[in-house]
């Protein structure tokens, strides 16, 4: 009787509902000529209508970049030359994923929520439909291409909670950005799930001369070829009128 009561008590105990509330240091991000990287400082709380748990909750955040097919080939030495032999055709991959957390993976989050919330870098990558056999190989190794370059980031613990409601975390972006809408993702963890979610975006777009560039080459690619010669020739031109003066 007295467990049955305690069991009682303890489901008639309602959970603590928990909220979060995100912010950036900068929302909008401008590609110049000189452009050499940025950073992201995401911060925010935890908002709750009851006092904290006492056990420590997972925070994640993900920075995410627009998705595009890859094609990943695979080399082999034939006839004395490296040839392309085998490939596999990613159908979407983030041109640029960082994910951070506050404490090591395994202790935040199970492999069943990193699925349904395609979390990982692995997960956030979609290949399906490949016929080579060994496919995941491929995956990997354009993860491994990406990590080299500072397009892919997997910082486990640099997420700062203070009090189980404060957090913050500083997120590197590369120079070599795809222009588009990046998609930023918190979210609150306990006992390996999810219980909280929060989002935000930054937009990445070029600015100045050349934006108009990326503009022209888009939108009207035939005045933009006919542009390059005429630099292209005048550049030449130049170039070796002075090479002419020089020699005196």
């Amino acid at each position: 009787m007295r467990r049955l009561l305690l069991l009682l008590a303890f489901l008639a105990t309602p959970a603590v509902a928990e909220d979060l509330v995100l912010g950036l240091s900068q929302n909008r991000i401008g590609i110049t000529a000189n452009f050499d990287g940025s950073e992201i400082l995401v911060f925010g709380a935890v908002r709750r209508d009851a006092p904290a748990p006492g056990d420590t909750p997972g925070v994640i955040v993900t920075v995410t970049g627009p998705a595009e097919p890859v094609t990943v080939w695979r080399k082999a030495r034939q006839f004395g030359i490296w040839i392309n032999t085998e490939r596999v055709d990613v159908d979407a991959a983030p041109s640029f994923y960082a994910v951070a957390t506050n404490r090591p993976w395994d202790d935040i989050i199970s492999d069943t929520e990193d699925l349904r919330h395609r979390i990982s870098i692995d997960r956030a990558i979609r290949s399906v439909g490949n016929a080579v056999h060994d496919s995941p190989n491929f995956t990997a190794a354009l993860v491994r291409l990406r990590e080299q370059t500072g397009l892919y980031q997997n910082a486990v613990s640099t997420v700062t909670l203070s009090q189980a409601t404060l957090f913050s975390t500083a997120i590197a972006l590369p120079a070599n950005l795809t222009e588009g809408s990046y998609a930023v993702r918190v979210l609150l963890t306990r006992d390996r799930a999810v219980v909280a979610e929060g989002t935000a975006t930054i937009d990445v777009r070029k600015i100045g001369l050349e934006r108009t560039l990326y503009r022209m080459a888009h939108d009207r690619p035939l005045v933009y070829g006919l542009v390059s010669i005429v630099i292209a020739v005048t550049a030449g031109w130049a170039a070796a009128a002075l090479f002419r003066w020089a020699r005196g």
